[in-house]
């Protein structure tokens, strides 16, 4: 045979070869790239319809999930089941916010309409999303939604908050569906009451790295998933903070475990300009690069054998917004705040990642393997216990 045909024939090889592997690899990228762990969306806390329909299409390809979070559409069954079918037809899971029958109008039945939701739109029903922030509500003292107004003590706080909480939502438990929140305090109390998600809320001042420890670690011990809220940071617009630091803060729930990462969308007044919600077009581009950035970069691994939990007093109450914050939204003691306080902002910054706060009466606590326990009180215990 001529060399030259020898040549040219295993240079043909070998470019087939080279595009075959080359093929190969774009393709297994592709399919590990897009297999997204997180439940990544908007809250929407507005019911026009037309607006949320505009919203849903200006995030679909780069979130997976959206929260119909108005009364207005959910406790109205002819708009909740054609919003429901409008999420789903453009691949997108949901949940919807609910409200307990009692004091409320409701054209349906609530337990039904889950019971078909689950049926009908299957695992793109996530769930149901009820009573917003119960435990800022406590912390915050605000009447009439404080579900403990008075109590003897911080052991009789405790129990009323999750004996009140957990009748309040008892109608939900009921239905054998996802049951969420989110909070910006209480998360273990939320948890103890019967809520299967708890949503940190990332908003104003508040220290991510605290509230994040206290919401996995509350977390972790139930048994249960967390998310994080990216909320307002100002009381006026833009009310969100900037796209970049919404960025931040959804790669920072992100790379500490959270299942789910929302970022609040509500409608206000038309003289602001903002028909469509609070979104701006900022807020769009740091969902979209960070779609981006969940497809190509898997979680750190963090698992509760390498991480180091603070240990709290059993029934401490306390809102961790600073040090003078209120325990139960009914006392304040500033020496043990004030040493609490200081020491989760040391122990959060040296172990970053791999910090979680719990409590000494947390459930399940001798069954979790932390790789250290250190106690409010200076007690330090390292596996094995």
């Amino acid at each position: 045979m001529n060399r030259n045909w020898v040549v040219t024939i295993f240079l043909c090889v070998i470019l087939i070869m080279v595009l075959f592997v080359g093929v190969h690899f774009f393709f297994g990228r592709s399919s590990v790239a897009y297999n997204v762990d997180v439940y990544v969306g908007v809250d929407a806390a507005y019911d026009n319809i037309a607006d949320l329909k505009v919203r849903i299409d200006q995030v679909k390809d780069f979130t997976n999930f959206f929260v119909l979070g108005s009364t207005g559409i959910t406790l109205d069954e002819v708009k909740l089941n054609e919003m429901c079918e409008y999420i789903s037809a453009r691949g997108l899971s949901f949940a919807t916010y609910t409200h307990t029958t009692e004091n409320t109008t409701l054209n349906f039945d609530q337990s039904a309409w889950t019971a078909y939701a689950k049926q009908h739109w299957g695992d793109k029903f996530l769930g149901l999303y009820s009573y917003d922030e119960p435990g800022g509500h406590q912390i915050d003292s605000d009447h009439p939604y404080m579900i403990v107004p008075e109590a003897n003590n911080w052991s009789d706080a405790a129990n009323l908050y999750v004996q009140n909480l957990h009748n309040y939502i008892s109608e939900f438990l009921a239905l054998n569906t996802t049951l969420m929140t989110s909070d910006y305090a209480l998360y273990e109390y939320n948890y103890r009451a019967g809520y299967d998600v708890v949503m940190a809320e990332y908003a104003w001042n508040h220290s991510r790295p605290i509230n994040t420890a206290l919401c996995r670690g509350s977390a972790t011990l139930h048994g249960k998933e967390w998310g994080a809220m990216l909320t307002y940071t100002y009381d006026q617009p833009p009310y969100l903070a900037s796209g970049p630091e919404l960025y931040q803060d959804m790669v920072t729930a992100y790379q500490n475990g959270a299942k789910y990462i929302l970022v609040f969308d509500y409608a206000q007044d038309n003289e602001t300009g903002m028909a469509h919600g609070i979104l701006q077009p900022e807020h769009l581009d740091a969902l979209k690069q960070f779609w981006e950035y969940v497809k190509s970069n898997p979680r750190p691994n963090n698992p509760v054998n390498e991480r180091v939990a603070y240990v709290l007093p059993p029934d401490f109450g306390y809102g961790f917004r600073g040090p003078d914050d209120w325990i139960w939204g009914l006392w304040k003691n500033s020496t043990l705040s004030n040493q609490i306080w200081n020491d989760v902002n040391t122990y959060s910054q040296q172990y970053g990642q791999k910090f979680d706060i719990i409590y000494a009466d947390s459930p399940n606590l001798d069954n979790w393997t932390y790789s250290k326990l250190i106690y409010w009180n200076g007690t330090i215990q390292t596996k094995p216990y």
